[in-house]
C-alpha cells in the first residue's frame, strides 16, 4: 500500500469529540489510495462486544467489529457552482448551501414523482475526476464518474460498463433526464437586484400594481380648503412591504410602517407603508413614470414588482392579472425582451387580463432566476409533478480529464434538484451517530479504525474467566471490507481466537476474504470455524441499486469457491429477501442454483427487516427507485420494522422446495420441543451459553422466514442491508 502523499487531519483527540470519549484516537488519515475516505485510527479499549439480551436467542454471545462505517459505499459529486433548487424556489450554488437548509427533492406521491421541499443533512467536499454533461436544451453540469441522475428509465451513473467489475447503469447520449434544466439561466446570485435601473422598475411594477397614491382637498370647519396628499401600500407578505420601503428609502423617500389589517379566521394579516407628506408622494409619482424605452434592467424590475404585487402561483401556474392596458403592455414588452414565454388570457367579461408564463417549469425557472421577486410564498413548486417540455437529453459527455473539487450533500429524500435535474446524493445509515458522526456521509467516508484490535482481543482471550464462547465476526460492519486491504486487521484476529481455542464465525460480503483461507484453514484444525458470504442480489442492475460501491455477485460467488475448494465449510446469506424485488420463483431459483454450482453447503435466508433509522433511508430509495412498490410495501411493513409475518409463511413456502430441490436446506437450530438453540448442530462449542427462544413457539419457527431458526451461527439481528 503507498504512503506517499497521504494527509494527517487530527492528531489529537479533540478533532472528533465523540471519538475521543470511547477510543484514545491516535490520527486521521487520507491517502490517495481511498479518495474521499478518512480513516480515524484509534485505540480500542476493548475487541469483545457482547450480544444484547435482546439477541440471546443466537448461538453467539460476543462479537468482534474491528472497524465502524465501511468503506464498501459510494461518494457521489458534484461542481461547487452546480445549482441547487432551495425550497423559496431560488437557486444556489452548492457550495453555499448548508446543513439544515431546505431545498426541493422529489418523492413518488400517487402515479407521479413530485417536487416536495425537504432538509439538508450533511455537506461535503471531496476531489475527483470532472465529466461534463450537456442536454439538448443547453443545460450544462459537471459530475463525478459516481454520480447519479435520474433519467426516464430510472438511475443511471455518469459512467458505468456492460459487463466487468465497472458494470452499472450509466448515462448514454440521447438519456433524458429527470427535470426542467437551467435553459441556459442566469444564476440567480448575479440577478441586477441592486441596480437603480432594477429598482425604479419594481418600484413600477409594485406601486402600479397594488399601491394607491391620490391628491385630495376637503373644507374645514373654517372654511379653508386644506390638501391631502397620501401614498399607501399595503400587502399580506413582508417580503413585498420590505423591499418596497427600502427602495424607496434608497431615493432618499421616508415612509411607516403600520399595521393595516387584523388576521382573521377569513384573512391574514396585513402591513402596510404610507407617507403623507407631499413632497414624498410626488417624488414617488416621478419614481414610477413610464420610461419612453425602458432598459432591459427596468423591464427586469417591473416584472419583479407587478408579480409580488399581482401575481400567482396556483397549482405550478403562475398568472399576473391586471385590468389597466398600460401595465398589461408593459408587461408583455418586459416577457418578450428576457425571452420569457407567455400567453395572454384576457381580458375577461369584467375587464381584467391575464398574462400567464407557458412552457412549464422551464418557462417558469427562468422567469424566477432572471427577476427574483421578493415573495417567496409564490415561488413555491412543492407537489407539482415531475413533468417538463424541455429538452433534456444528453447530446455529450465530456471527460474533462482533470481531478477538481467537488461537493455533495444528503438530504431527506435522498435526493435534490442539480442545475435543474433531479440528482442523486449519499444515502445513510445511524451506526455512527453514537460517536458524534452523522449517518450519513460520515458512515460512508470517515471509518474508524481499531488499529490495535489483534493485540486487546489477545489479553482479553486470555483472562481466566473468558468462557471460550463462540465469537461472530460481520455483525455489524464488514470485517473485509475495502479498508482491511490496507490495515490488515483480521490476521491477528484469527490467530488469537484460534491460539485461544474460541470458536469463530465470519459474515463478509468482501471478497478479500480469500487472502487468509490459509490462516483459516490453519484454525479450523484447533477450533470450529464458520464461513458465510452475503449475496443477496443476483440481478446486475438492481444490486447496482441496492449496494453500489459492494464486489459483485460474481466476485463474490468465485469467493464461495475458493472457501470451499480450502475444505471450509461455507454458507450464503440471502439476506435480506427483498419484497417483490428479489422474491420470485425465478430470481430465487437462479440465485440457489448460482449458490449450489458454487459449492455452498447450505443457505439462511430472511425477509428485510428496517430498523429505525434505515427504515427511513430504504423507503426514499424504494420511492426513487420503484415508486410502483409503495403501496405493495406499505401492505407488507404498516408502520414497523419486520414484514408482516402473513409475509414472511408466504416466503418461507415459496423457498424451502428451492432450498430441497438444490441441496442447501440446513436444519433447524432451535429444537420445537424445548425452543432452545440445539448444541450438535453449532457443532463441537463447548461451553456455549445457549438460551431458549423467548416467546417462540415450535409453531412459531415453523412459520415465519425471519426467525433465529434460519439463522446460522454467524447471523446477527444487527445485519442490516446496504440501502438504494
Amino acid at each position: 500500500m503507498r504512503w506517499g502523499g497521504q494527509q494527517l487531519e487530527a492528531e489529537d483527540a479533540d478533532a472528533l469529540p465523540g471519538l475521543a470519549s470511547r477510543h484514545d484516537l491516535v490520527r486521521s488519515v487520507q491517502t490517495p489510495e481511498f479518495a474521499g475516505i478518512t480513516f480515524h485510527e484509534v485505540l480500542a479499549k476493548s475487541a469483545l462486544n457482547h450480544v444484547p439480551g435482546s439477541s440471546n436467542a443466537l448461538p453467539f454471545g460476543w462479537t468482534i467489529n474491528p472497524y465502524r462505517g465501511c468503506s464498501h459505499a459510494c461518494v457521489f459529486c458534484l461542481d461547487p457552482e452546480t445549482l441547487v433548487l432551495m425550497a423559496d424556489g431560488r437557486q444556489r450554488p452548492i457550495w453555499m448551501v448548508k446543513p439544515g437548509d431546505e431545498v426541493y427533492g422529489t418523492q413518488v406521491v400517487g402515479r407521479y414523482r413530485r417536487f416536495v421541499k425537504t432538509r439538508v443533512l450533511a455537506h461535503w467536499s471531496t476531489r475527483k475526476r470532472g465529466y461534463r454533461i450537456s442536454l439538448g436544451d443547453g443545460t450544462q453540469v459537471v459530475a463525478s464518474a459516481d454520480h447519479r441522475f435520474l433519467t426516464d428509465r430510472g438511475w443511471k451513473h455518469v459512467r458505468g460498463s456492460m459487463a466487468g467489475a465497472d458494470q452499472r447503469p450509466y448515462l448514454t447520449v440521447n438519456n433524458k433526464l429527470m427535470g426542467f434544466g437551467l435553459n441556459g439561466l442566469e444564476q440567480a446570485y448575479q440577478a441586477p437586484i441592486h441596480t437603480r435601473e432594477y429598482r425604479l422598475g419594481y418600484l413600477t411594477g409594485m406601486i402600479r400594481g397594488d399601491g394607491m397614491i391620490f391628491h385630495k382637498s376637503y373644507s374645514g370647519a373654517d372654511g379653508r380648503v386644506r390638501p391631502i396628499h397620501r401614498f399607501r401600500l399595503a400587502l399580506t407578505d413582508a417580503e413585498g412591504v420590505n423591499r418596497t420601503r427600502l427602495y424607496l428609502q434608497m431615493e432618499g423617500i421616508e415612509t411607516l410602517t403600520r399595521p393595516y389589517l387584523i388576521a382573521t379566521d377569513q384573512h391574514r394579516a396585513m402591513t402596510a407603508i404610507h407617507t403623507a407628506r407631499e413632497a414624498q408622494v410626488e417624488a414617488i409619482e416621478r419614481l414610477i413614470w413610464w420610461p419612453p424605452e425602458p432598459s432591459d434592467q427596468w423591464l427586469t424590475g417591473y416584472l419583479a414588482g407587478i408579480f409580488d404585487a399581482e401575481g400567482s402561483c396556483s397549482q405550478g401556474v403562475l398568472r399576473i392579472a391586471n385590468r389597466d392596458p398600460k401595465i398589461i403592455r408593459m408587461i408583455e414588452l418586459a416577457m418578450e425582451t428576457l425571452r420569457v414565454a407567455y400567453v395572454n388570457e384576457g381580458p375577461n367579461r369584467i375587464g381584467v387580463s391575464y398574462i400567464r408564463v407557458s412552457g412549464g417549469l422551464p418557462s417558469r425557472a427562468r422567469f424566477f432566476e432572471l427577476t427574483v421577486p421578493a415573495i417567496t410564498r409564490k415561488l413555491d413548486i412543492a407537489g407539482r409533478a415531475v413533468k417538463t417540455d424541455a429538452d433534456l437529453r444528453v447530446v455529450s459527455i465530456e471527460d474533462l480529464g482533470v481531478e477538481m473539487d467537488m461537493i455533495d450533500i444528503q438530504t431527506g429524500t435522498g435526493d435534490f434538484i442539480a442545475n435543474g435535474v433531479i440528482s442523486h446524493n449519499c444515502f445513510a445509515r445511524k451506526t455512527h451517530e453514537y460517536l458524534d458522526l452523522d449517518s450519513g456521509k460520515d458512515f460512508d467516508t470517515q471509518i474508524v479504525v481499531k488499529v490495535n484490535v489483534a493485540e486487546v482481543l489477545a489479553k482479553e482471550l486470555a483472562r481466566p474467566s473468558w468462557g471460550h464462547h463462540p465469537v461472530a465476526l460481520g455483525t455489524n460492519t464488514d470485517p473485509y471490507q475495502r479498508a482491511e486491504g490496507r490495515y490488515r486487521l483480521m490476521p491477528g484476529i484469527i490467530a488469537a481466537l484460534a491460539a485461544s481455542g474460541t470458536p469463530f464465525s465470519i459474515l463478509t460480503k468482501g471478497t478479500l476474504l480469500r487472502r487468509d483461507l490459509p490462516l483459516l484453514q490453519a484454525a479450523a484444525e484447533r477450533v470450529p470455524v464458520d464461513v458465510a458470504m452475503t449475496i443477496d442480489v443476483f440481478d446486475a442492475e438492481l444490486r447496482e441499486q441496492v449496494e453500489p460501491g459492494a464486489p459483485t455477485t460474481e466476485a463474490r460467488l468465485a469467493t464461495v469457491r475458493a472457501v470451499k475448494e480450502a475444505g471450509l465449510n461455507v454458507s450464503v446469506f440471502m439476506m435480506p429477501v427483498l419484497p417483490y424485488l428479489t422474491d420470485s420463483i425465478a430470481h430465487l431459483d437462479t440465485a440457489l442454483s448460482q449458490i449450489a454450482d458454487a459449492g455452498a453447503d447450505s443457505v439462511a435466508y430472511s425477509a428485510l427487516h428496517l430498523r429505525p433509522g434505515a427504515r427511513e433511508w430504504y423507503w426514499a430509495g424504494l420511492e426513487r427507485e420503484h415508486p410502483e412498490l409503495v403501496p405493495r410495501y406499505r401492505e407488507v411493513f404498516g408502520t414497523g420494522s419486520y414484514a408482516a409475518k402473513e409475509y414472511r409463511a408466504w416466503l418461507a413456502k415459496r423457498i424451502r422446495p428451492l432450498l430441497r430441490k438444490h441441496d442447501l436446506e440446513r436444519q433447524p437450530r432451535i429444537d420445537p420441543a424445548t425452543g432452545v438453540v440445539r448444541a450438535d448442530i453449532v457443532g463441537a462449542i463447548r461451553d456455549a451459553t445457549l438460551q431458549p427462544l423467548r416467546g417462540a413457539s415450535g409453531a412459531d419457527v415453523a412459520g415465519a422466514g425471519l426467525i433465529a431458526a434460519e439463522l446460522p451461527a454467524h447471523a446477527a439481528a444487527g445485519i442490516q442491508p446496504t440501502l438504494f
